[in-house]
């Protein structure tokens, strides 16, 4: 599960406003408005209106609540069937999507490092675009988060950019796995061998990725679907690379390593926007070294207990998986960790539990602060970071590494 929903409207239309002025597109006159876009013929009745419908929730974890407006976008229903390499692609028939890239790195000379980069699109409704030929039309927006983790170093960098479909700085093929903003990209190849490929970069940081499944992917959920609340629809469909091969290159402030390591791919699309109830979410991905990994959500409910949509799986060394539905597993929390920028309090450690498995599993954070303040996106905060992973499994030691997600700390997701 990743990222949020922005906090409210006016701030996400000052977000938007000073984000066109940066990316030097600049923002439209009323007049221009009225006439489209670029001086043409009308692409967006109301820049505004289109921009915020669209956006409303844009980076929502695909959990369905109860909307009083009906949506043009596709719900997550039960019986859906994936196709690959399409499935890999784009669906703009459901409004949210997102291509989720996490991973543990390490260099030659002993360092390590995490890394997160996501790629998430939000269709526009259809009748907030007029159906007119034109460069700047807009029915996709696109967001990516850039994140790297310098564990010996203890320092956290993050960097984002929101860009639109129109003239080509942004976009998903629908037949692949290839999305991209600017020059930040996440691509696979169609052939056996599935490579993927990773590029981002900034002032700063610079990371060049390629990423070979070790397993076979997963889907989530059951009969094509994950269930995310208690009404009908409130789903999406989720599949996992769980255990992908790494190595690449890794820059920072000028300084460049040779990585290899393991990572994590999640693909998610669905239509709607957290329940009325639901306050936030804690997302784990844990990779054993036991060749086994587990992927659990919990649905946070405004008194404090987990919806009982929350789940996970596991995913067995040979590539079976199994679904868990919220009494398979315990997550209990210790310790706690306050951003001195958006002032949230996160859970800072976590004991979880598989009773079925027999596996007890000490979750710790490898750097207290990995908190993304998406100013010029999405403008939320949000924690996500990679951490170790200890405890036992049938009685014997374990060890492994993973990446958590906490939303809905730093302030109430809102509709």
């Amino acid at each position: 599960m990743k990222c949020e929903t922005p906090l409210s409207d006016c701030r996400l239309v000052h977000g938007l406003d000073a984000w066109y002025n940066r990316s030097g597109w600049g923002l439209p006159s009323r007049e221009r408005l009225d006439r489209g876009l670029g001086g043409e013929a009308g692409v967006i009745n109301s820049w505004r209106i289109g921009i915020v419908g669209a956006w409303l929730s844009v980076a929502v974890a695909l959990v369905v609540g109860a909307s009083a407006a009906p949506t043009p976008f596709q719900p997550a229903t039960a019986g859906y069937q994936y196709t690959f390499p399409r499935d890999h692609g784009s669906h703009p028939t459901y409004r949210t999507e997102w291509w989720y890239y996490t991973g543990h790195l390490h260099a030659q000379d002993g360092r390590s490092f995490g890394f997160e980069l996501t790629f998430f699109r939000r269709g526009i409704p259809p009748e907030d675009v007029t159906t007119l030929p034109s460069k700047w039309s807009v029915k996709d927006l696109y967001l990516a988060h850039f994140a790297v983790t310098d564990i010996k170093g203890k320092r956290f960098h993050f960097s984002e950019k929101l860009s639109r479909e129109g003239l080509g700085k942004a976009g998903a093929d629908e037949s692949k796995l290839q999305v991209w903003i600017d020059d930040w990209r996440a691509e696979a190849a169609t052939d056996v061998s599935g490579v993927h490929t990773l590029i981002a970069r900034d002032g700063t940081h610079d990371l060049s990725l390629t990423l070979r499944p070790a397993k076979p992917l997963v889907a989530h959920g059951a009969a094509g679907i994950s269930k995310k609340g208690k009404e009908v629809g409130q789903a999406s469909h989720y599949y996992s690379f769980t255990r992908l091969i790494t190595n690449g290159k890794l820059t920072i402030d000028g300084e460049s390593f040779d990585v290899t390591g393991l990572s994590w791919m999640d693909h998610e699309f669905g239509s709607g926007d957290l329940g009325a109830d639901q306050v936030g979410w804690d997302w784990f991905s844990i990779q054993l070294e036991d060749n086994t990994e587990l992927m659990l959500y919990r649905m946070r409910l405004k008194d404090g207990s987990s919806d009982l949509a929350s789940s996970g799986t596991v995913v067995f060394s040979d590539g079976r998986s199994r679904h868990m539905d919220v009494a398979d597993f315990q997550i209990e929390s210790s310790g706690t960790w306050t951003s001195a920028e958006s002032k949230a309090t996160y859970p800072a450690k976590w004991q979880v539990k598989f009773p079925s498995l027999d596996v007890v599993l000490d979750v710790v954070p490898l750097l207290a602060d990995q908190e993304l303040r998406t100013s010029r996106s999405s403008r939320v905060s949000y924690w996500e970071g990679a951490v170790a992973v200890t405890g036992s499994k049938q009685g014997r030691p374990i060890k492994g590494q993973g990446y958590v997600e906490l939303t809905g700390y730093a302030e109430r997701l809102k509709m």
